[in-house]
């Protein structure tokens, strides 16, 4: 997945391919990882936890708890998680904080915001998106957060691929030609038949 703060859009990858885009909030507060900021932090994150099987869209959850409760989208004066959770945890340094932060993929049932940021430092989707994403993904899912546009994103992680794929042929050939090499080196090591000597006709006297 990859989360675009300028695009205030998720992007779902598969294989390299995009599979699907969604509208999401990020924080108001802006971007980092500092404990209490209420900042959306960057970088590689993964999916840690999913929560929420089953839960019909708009179920509210407190402490990431259902309470019982479903409401509909944009519900006066409501500002929930709904639907579904996906707990997310730090890999790098700029967002180590990120899981003890209940830093989350979910649903909120202020859709009308969606587009904008508008979170307290989690990402926020809407309650029927937010179940779409949960079901196609699964533990340890790659979420990155970047703070440039997706095709930005994609553009740096294709030609990041593609250095690494050269990398790889580069180190590939030189182990082929260093084992044929080796090969060669040991059929002409190989110790040869003796030559025979002249043959010798004893001469009758």
């Amino acid at each position: 997945m990859i989360v675009s703060v300028r695009d205030q859009r998720l992007l779902l990858v598969r294989d390299g391919k995009p599979v699907k885009s969604y509208k999401i909030s990020t924080s108001k507060f802006g971007i980092g990882d500092r404990t209490g900021s209420y900042c959306t932090p960057l970088g590689r994150m993964e999916v840690s936890r999913k929560i929420g099987d089953n839960a019909p869209a708009g179920a509210v959850f407190k402490q990431r708890r259902l309470t019982g409760e479903v409401i509909s989208p944009d519900a006066p004066g409501r500002d929930p998680i709904v639907s579904r959770i996906l707990w997310l945890r730090g890999t790098e340094a700029a967002n180590r904080h990120a899981f003890a932060r209940c830093i989350y993929i979910h649903g909120t049932a202020e859709e009308r915001c969606l587009g904008t940021p508008a979170s307290y430092g989690c990402i926020r989707m809407g309650g029927r998106d937010v179940i779409d994403l949960y079901d196609r993904v699964g533990l340890g899912a790659d979420v990155f957060v970047v703070n440039t546009s997706i095709a930005s994103a994609r553009a740096t992680d294709t030609a990041q691929a593609a250095a690494r794929a050269a990398a790889k042929a580069a180190d590939l050939a030189q182990a082929t030609a260093k084992a044929t090499s080796s090969a060669q080196a040991g059929t002409s090591a190989q110790p040869q038949p003796p030559t025979p000597g002249p043959t010798l006709t004893k001469r009758r006297s």
